[in-house]
């Protein structure tokens, strides 16, 4: 017989007692984190890497700039939720050289994230040499050829076009990559064709198209080259015609501008193109301050947020939120 003194000792008690040390044990460590209701991509624009060096001449300053550029990979690699990177052309400084390429393969070995890489025409547009007056020239078909391939090699890409599913959406990465094309950024035929079968193909999938350059009169003409045929996604009239055919394309990200986060049509209802595709512009990173933008993708929207590396903070004012056109709509 357990007397009332004794009670409390038995090997009820026993279990008992462990169970609470248990809960309380597992008060005190750390909790797993629960899983994001949502799939972050972070974006960088025109790297330029490691710096441009015919426009930032100064030294001291190009220094500044490249300690900028590590400083933005390193609050990347910082931030546990993202789940990619998706770097929008223009990665080389000038005219993608074996030199330029092989300091932006060391720059994104530091990256921690998945990398979706893009060209842009400071990648492949110009030749390695320069005039006789120490201008940029443009390559031709053998040697942009080579440049593509280079970027491919670089990056260990089978084509320098893809796509992905993320979180119930369709992320077409394209690139420039026409030989014979006179405008600084302009698809391919072949990789025309390639786009449409994809759309074709998943056409429940609210669509987000990551591209060099933006669409047509997304930016207020606030320079002499915003909206221009250069500074555009080519080819237009094509890419016009895909839009308006396939409607699930909601989203166009794009870079090449240089359209800095303190640019009034950097997020503004200008960017609405066609009264069907938002184009987010992102800001180039040869610069002192660095903006990422990053997209979170949750089921039935995406919200837009813009980091100031710099100051370290979020730019509230900044945030979107925009909503894919219901599937039951079409």
């Amino acid at each position: 017989m357990v007397k009332p003194w004794q009670r409390g000792r038995g090997p009820l008690a026993f279990i008992c007692m462990a169970v609470v040390g248990l809960c309380l044990l597992s008060y005190w460590l750390p909790q797993p984190r629960a899983a994001a209701p949502y799939s972050r991509i972070v974006l960088m624009a025109d790297a330029h890497l490691p710096v441009r060096t015919e426009v930032v001449q100064d030294v001291a300053k190009q220094l500044r700039v490249k300690a900028a550029k590590e400083k933005a990979l390193q609050d990347i690699n910082a931030w546990e939720d993202v789940a990619q990177v998706a770097v929008l052309g223009d990665i080389t400084a000038e005219r993608g050289t074996v030199e330029e390429y092989a300091y932006a393969v060391r720059y994104f070995d530091a990256l921690k994230k998945t990398l979706f890489p893009m060209v842009g025409n400071h990648d492949y547009m110009y030749a390695d040499t320069l005039s006789e007056k120490g201008k940029r020239l443009r390559a031709d078909a053998r040697e942009r050829q080579e440049k593509l391939e280079r970027f491919k090699a670089a990056f260990h890409l089978p084509e320098v076009y893809y796509s992905k599913q993320e979180a119930g959406y369709l992320l077409l990465f394209l690139s420039p990559d026409s030989l014979d094309g006179k405008y600084l950024t302009e698809l391919s035929p072949r990789q025309l064709a390639w786009a449409q079968q994809q759309l074709e193909a998943k056409p429940q999938l609210p669509t987000i198209v990551f591209f060099h350059a933006p669409l047509a009169g997304t930016l207020a003409p606030y320079n002499k080259e915003a909206n221009t045929p250069n500074f555009i996604a080519q080819p237009e009239a094509a890419l016009a015609e895909l839009i308006q055919r396939y409607p699930q394309i909601f989203l166009w990200v794009s870079g090449h501008t240089h359209t800095p986060a303190t640019n009034a049509s950097f997020a503004a209802p200008v960017n609405v193109y066609a009264g069907q595709v938002t184009n987010i512009h992102n800001a180039d990173m040869d610069r002192e301050t660095i903006w990422t933008n990053s997209l979170y993708l949750y089921p039935d929207r995406v919200v837009v947020k813009t980091f100031d590396h710099k100051r370290g903070a979020w730019l509230e004012q900044l945030e979107r939120t925009i909503y894919p056109m219901q599937i039951s709509e079409r």
